[in-house]
């Protein structure tokens, strides 16, 4: 999808928040804001929906919904391009609230397609099926309230994904879901917060989701273990998210956008073309040279230096950013 594309996705996706909660109490909405700031920074796990009410639902679609829509839209991003030529011919939305990760799906892969969207907070889906009303392509969604845990039974369909539920999860209902998501699915994509905490859990469930005999296309362009060594770093990426008016009432902020921190993995059961390398750091551009950081095959981390000398592709550096992969396609012939 092109960066055109992808800015009109989001903004449509901001009208329709604005029309539906444009006369959100700001003063109520903070204060529902700060408790699940907590919860979907990992700080709360509950084993319980989080969201409870009206008020909180209407608190998560202005302050997070556009966050968690960017972050899920940049992993089904990488996933289409490791499978240029595969499209989801339907959908089930895995604790999927207000449909966050239904809506980048539409974003990534245009057109009508079956989407369940599970979840057990009845008024996330009710407030999700009016947001999803403003979009032509999500008329045939199906919101069900069920239980995100061990009972979870997922019917046969191409893609899955699970996006920022796990940290809300008992270990036992995480492994569950993961496992259901890989037994049902053609391709599976988890998303999680960009914390240490939350990339714990993708690497677990990327450990699961490998050992159901998926293979990973994104981010990792490789199936070794993750050559981060644990409780040093973690790896994470980077979404840049544009603030509407309603947003800032909600929380404040000057700057006209925030940067939306998470980490994902993208598993399939068909071929695709993972990554040559990707860039697991934000490149460092000094003069005459740019630093990238890389992720590589056969699960190792190496720093490129790009200089000016290696004329197109210093220019591809100097435009890299992070999460991409490297070389662009056009520099790996």
């Amino acid at each position: 999808m092109s960066r055109t594309t992808a800015a009109a996705a989001s903004g449509n996706l901001r009208e329709a928040l604005d029309g539906l909660l444009g006369d959100l109490p700001p003063t109520q909405a903070a204060r529902a804001v700060d408790r699940l700031i907590g919860t979907y920074r990992g700080d709360t796990p509950t084993g319980a929906p989080v969201l409870r009410d009206r008020a909180d639902v209407a608190a998560y679609a202005a302050y997070r919904m556009p966050a968690t829509f960017e972050a899920a839209r940049t992993a089904l991003e990488a996933l289409a391009a490791a499978a240029p030529g595969w499209s989801p011919s339907g959908h089930t939305d895995v604790g999927g609230g207000t449909g966050a990760a239904t809506w980048a799906t539409a974003a990534t892969w245009p057109g009508r397609r079956p989407v369940t969207v599970l979840d057990w907070a009845e008024p996330a889906l009710r407030i999700g099926a009016e947001i999803a009303a403003a979009h032509p392509d999500l008329d045939e969604v199906r919101w069900h309230r069920t239980r995100i845990g061990t009972a979870l039974d997922l019917a046969e369909v191409d893609l899955v994904t699970v996006s920022y539920v796990l940290g809300e999860l008992t270990a036992a209902d995480r492994t569950a879901v993961v496992d259901a998501a890989a037994r049902a699915a053609q391709a599976v994509v988890v998303v999680e917060p960009g914390t240490p905490d939350g990339y714990a859990r993708v690497i677990e469930a990327r450990r699961r989701l490998l050992a159901a005999g998926l293979r990973v296309l994104a981010p990792c362009p490789h199936d070794d273990a993750c050559p981060i060594v644990p409780d040093t770093d973690w790896c994470h990426f980077s979404a840049r998210v544009s603030r509407s008016s309603l947003h800032r009432r909600v929380k404040g902020g000057s700057l006209p956008y925030e940067d939306e921190k998470f980490s994902y993995v993208a598993a399939v059961r068909f071929p695709g073309t993972p990554a040559p390398a990707r860039v697991v750091r934000r490149p460092q551009i000094r003069k005459g040279q740019v630093l990238l950081d890389l992720c590589e095959p056969g699960g190792a981390l190496r720093r490129e230096t790009v200089t000016k000398r290696y004329g197109p592709l210093y220019r591809a550096a100097r435009d890299a950013d992070w999460g991409d992969a490297w070389p662009p396609p056009a520099e790996t012939d």
